[in-house]
């Protein structure tokens, strides 16, 4: 069956408007955003209640997080997909309602395997909804209003990020060990419920394309390429076994497979998943290379300071969700006011925003080595680390909104949600690199016998520990500044070629 051959180049007047109540529509996908990520971090503090209540194990413990990551990251391109074909509110609406009902299971879940299961599906839910999120911004706000409508998704990703542990601490301290865990669970539904009446309401239609046939061979060839990669990743980070690097290999071969395959459909226009001809336009292409470089760093660094304070300052779980707060303060503050400079700006805030990420990471690591001491009382490493990690918010935020902004500004609304699911696999994948890689030069910089150390020399190897870990989050910083770079210069070299009388 053939695929409208113009559908990667069509025109964005052929796409759907809503009639009115975007900036409503996207008040309801952030609600939906939100209550995805926040799923994240709010977990991440309930785990010890989890443990006292159901008696689960580290290993069970690692993949209540873990599974979810996993399934999250797994589906974008296929969930992508299917909101093109099959309408985006409806698939929308799918992963809410499955969001819903596998939240409320994972409260009522009776033991640690339950837990996981019921996480795992949650993931996947969340995974379908993201995408469509995605595609119907860029169904509904076009110019200077889409780079905007990208910053306040931007700051929910921010605020998320920055309530979870407070939100999390919250719900347990009001339910007690034995059921504040699980009313973190159970708070998605009430927010779930008032998103699916509202998305029902607001959300536009997105014309569904019946004659599509979904390439069930590919997605499930990147399905487990992407699921191996993701899996070595959060293994390791449980494990530290280096033998999990193997993984990598089928992954590679997977991968080259997939491409392979869509690169026949897409020239014989054979309905692929993804239209490889998305790739034809330069800065699609950059953007996701970037998101891939750049997001090992953002989520790496984050990781190792919950390290930092938990293992080396000896903080509890809560103290250090606090302490990586003004991470997430300047991501929220950087986010909507790049989303409102970008069209005009383009590459050049991209560029800006690496070198403030860079700039806020070395002077993270220069504070961690020469002014947090054994002689620090109390929780005044919080206070002495929040401005670096407020300037390295503000770099993430800078650069996170307006990337997505700039990929996808020259795609086809139509198949919006694909695009942007090839975008956030690139990120999933991104951030699971990150957590791997700086996460272990982290653990390799320890000394030997650390576990024996205590006060000042304590705190000084952890610190030496997370000046290496800057190191390595540079050396993606660096690729960043390379591929941001290398972009503005092409750009400003076709618009020069452009604007040149032709002979």
């Amino acid at each position: 069956m053939k695929h409208d051959h113009h559908r990667a180049t069509r025109p964005e007047s052929t796409v759907v408007r809503p009639e009115g109540g975007r900036w409503i529509a996207l008040a309801v996908c952030c609600s939906a955003l939100f209550m995805t990520l926040l799923d994240v971090s709010v977990t991440n503090v309930a785990l010890p209640a989890i443990r006292r209540s159901t008696g689960a194990g580290p290993s069970t413990l690692q993949w209540v997080v873990s599974g979810y990551t996993l399934a999250f990251g797994l589906v974008p391109v296929l969930a992508g997909r299917l909101g093109d074909d099959h309408g985006r509110r409806r698939m929308f609406m799918v992963g809410v309602a499955g969001f819903v009902v596998t939240s409320a299971m994972s409260g009522l879940a009776p033991n640690g395997g339950v837990l996981v299961a019921a996480r795992v599906v949650q993931g996947l839910s969340g995974g379908l909804i993201n995408p469509q999120v995605s595609g119907l911004v860029q169904q509904m706000f076009r110019g200077g209003e889409r780079g905007r409508a990208f910053g306040y998704l931007g700051t929910t990703v921010g605020v998320a990020t920055a309530l979870g542990p407070l939100i999390g601490g919250a719900l347990i301290g009001i339910g007690g060990p034995e059921h504040g865990w699980r009313l973190v669970f159970f708070v998605n539904i009430p927010i779930g419920l008032v998103v699916l009446l509202l998305a029902r309401r607001w959300l536009p239609h997105t014309p569904a394309n019946a004659h599509h046939r979904l390439d069930v061979v590919g997605a499930a060839v990147l399905g487990l390429g992407t699921g191996c990669v993701l899996f070595a990743a959060v293994e390791y980070d449980a494990l530290h076994d280096l033998r999990l690097a193997w993984l990598l290999v089928p992954a590679a071969v997977l991968t080259t497979l997939f491409f392979r395959r869509e690169a026949r459909l897409t020239r014989q226009e054979r309905d692929p998943l993804v239209d490889l001809r998305l790739f034809r336009r330069p800065s699609y292409t950059a953007g996701v290379l970037l998101a891939l470089v750049f997001f090992p760093a953002m989520a790496g660094l984050p990781l190792v300071m919950a390290l930092y304070y938990q293992l080396g300052l000896g903080y509890s779980a809560l103290a250090s969700g606090v302490g990586v707060t003004a991470y997430a303060l300047g991501n929220a503050v950087a986010a909507p006011t790049a989303g409102r400079f970008v069209v005009g700006a383009g590459r050049k805030l991209v560029v800006g925003a690496v070198l403030t990420f860079g700039l806020g990471a070395v002077g993270l690591s220069v504070v961690a080595v020469t002014a947090v001491n054994g002689a620090q009382s109390g929780h005044g490493a919080i206070l002495a680390l929040a401005g670096p990690l407020f300037v390295m918010g503000c770099g993430a935020g800078a650069l996170i909104t307006p990337n997505q902004t700039l990929t996808l500004m020259d795609v086809d609304p139509t198949v919006g949600s694909t695009a942007g699911g090839v975008l956030q696999t690139s990120q999933r994948i991104g951030l699971a690199i990150g957590q791997a890689v700086i996460g272990a030069s982290f653990f390799a910089a320890l000394p030997e016998g650390i576990a024996v150390l205590h006060g000042g020399a304590r705190v000084d190897a952890f610190g030496q520990a997370l000046g290496t870990a800057v190191v390595v989050a540079l050396g993606f910083v660096v690729l960043s500044l390379g591929v941001g770079v290398t972009d503005l210069v092409a750009t400003r070299r076709r618009a020069v070629r452009a604007q040149a009388p032709r002979r």
